[in-house]
C-alpha cells in the first residue's frame, strides 16, 4: 500500500475514533501530578458508591506516590457523606448530587462555614435495558412514566409493558420490571430530580444496594429496566439514548454530548471537603486532591467509563484548594 494513502486512512481512523468513542477527552492537556517530599498520615473517605471504584483506583494509585499514607473508604451512598463529615468521621465525602439546603445547614451550624464541594469527574446517568431489548431510544417523559407513579413529566398514561412503548416482538407483552437504586443513593435522588420531574418512584422499584447490583439485573432479566452510572457498563446490557421531549432526537451517552449538556442526564461528581476559609488543608489531603485532578488521575477516570474534566475547570478548582 502507497505509504501516503496508509498514512491516510490511519489518520482517518484516528479521527473515527475521537468522534465516536465515548470515553475519549482532552485530559492529555491537564497538568501532570508531580510527587513532593515524604508525606505520611493518611485519610478516610465515606460516601458515594458510584464514586466507589474511581476513590479505590485513585487511592492505589496515589499510594505508589506515597506509600506511608493510610487510606479507608466506606461507600454506602451519597446521604452518608454530610453527616460523616459533620461528625468528622471522614476526610471527603464523594458525592453523586449536590448537597442539599439542610445538609449544608446542618454542616455550618456545626462549623460556621459551608462545605466545599470540588468536582471531581463528569458523569452521565444511564438508562439501562437487556442487551437483547431493542428499544431504539426513549424520551424523559417515557422514563418517567416507567419508573414513576406521579407521571410529573407530562406523559399522559402509565407505562406497564414493553407495547406500551412501541415495542413488537417476543417482549410485547411482558411487563417491565424496574430496577433503580435505594434511597441513601445520590444517584436515587438525582435521577429522581431529573427524569422523574422530582414524582414519586413506583411501589414495585426493585431497590439495589449499589449501581453495579443494578446494572446485573437488568443483564439477567430480559424485561427488565434500571438506572446507573455510564462507567457501570457491561456487555450484558444497552444503553438507551434519551430525548429530552417528546418528538425529540435520542441522544446517546458521549464525551460531546455529556460535556455540552445535550445528554439529558449529564452531571459532575463531587468531593465535599471541610476546608475552614483561609485555612489550607493538611498536606495529605490537599496533594491527593491534586493528584485527582491532575493528568493521571484524569486519566483514570476516563479508563473507568467516566469523562474527565476540562481543564480550564480544573485550574479554578485547584485555586480553591490551595
Amino acid at each position: 500500500m502507497n505509504i501516503k494513502i496508509k498514512k491516510s486512512l490511519i489518520s482517518f481512523y484516528f479521527l473515527l475514533i475521537m468522534m465516536y468513542s465515548p470515553f475519549v477527552s482532552a485530559q492529555s492537556e491537564i497538568a501532570t501530578y508531580k510527587k513532593i517530599d515524604h508525606i505520611d498520615g493518611g485519610f478516610s473517605s465515606v460516601g458515594s458508591d458510584t464514586l466507589a471504584n474511581l476513590m479505590t483506583l485513585w487511592s492505589e494509585q496515589y499510594k505508589t506516590f506515597y506509600p506511608d499514607v493510610t487510606i479507608q473508604i466506606q461507600a454506602a451512598g451519597s446521604a452518608t457523606a454530610p453527616p460523616a463529615l459533620i461528625e468528622s468521621i471522614a476526610t471527603f465525602g464523594p458525592m453523586s448530587r449536590k448537597m442539599k439546603p439542610n445538609e449544608i445547614a446542618e454542616f455550618e451550624q456545626q462549623f460556621g462555614y459551608k462545605p466545599l464541594a470540588i468536582p471531581v469527574a463528569i458523569d452521565a446517568l444511564s438508562v439501562y435495558v437487556n442487551k437483547n431489548n431493542p428499544i431504539s431510544g426513549l424520551s424523559i417523559p417515557q422514563v418517567d412514566a416507567i419508573f414513576s407513579s406521579t407521571r410529573n413529566c407530562g406523559y399522559p398514561n402509565a407505562i406497564k409493558q414493553w407495547h406500551d412503548v412501541g415495542l413488537i416482538g417476543s417482549l410485547r407483552l411482558k411487563n417491565i420490571k424496574v430496577f433503580g437504586r435505594n434511597a441513601v443513593s445520590g444517584t436515587y435522588s438525582y435521577f429522581r430530580k431529573k427524569a422523574l420531574c422530582k414524582g414519586k418512584y413506583k411501589k414495585n422499584l426493585s431497590e439495589q444496594p449499589g449501581s453495579a447490583a443494578v446494572v446485573q439485573s437488568v443483564a439477567a432479566s430480559i424485561n427488565g429496566i434500571g438506572y446507573s452510572g455510564i462507567g457501570y457498563k457491561t456487555k450484558g446490557v444497552r444503553i438507551v439514548p434519551l430525548s429530552k421531549k417528546k418528538g425529540g432526537a435520542y441522544i446517546v451517552p458521549t464525551t460531546q454530548t455529556i460535556e455540552s449538556g445535550s445528554y439529558p442526564l449529564s452531571r459532575f461528581l463531587y468531593i465535599y471537603i471541610n476546608k475552614k476559609p483561609s485555612v489550607a488543608l493538611p498536606v495529605v489531603e490537599q496533594e491527593f486532591l491534586k493528584f485527582v485532578l491532575s493528568r493521571q488521575g484524569q486519566e483514570i477516570v476516563v479508563k473507568d467509563g467516566y469523562v474527565a474534566l476540562p481543564k480550564v475547570m480544573i485550574s479554578k478548582i485547584l485555586s480553591k484548594i490551595q
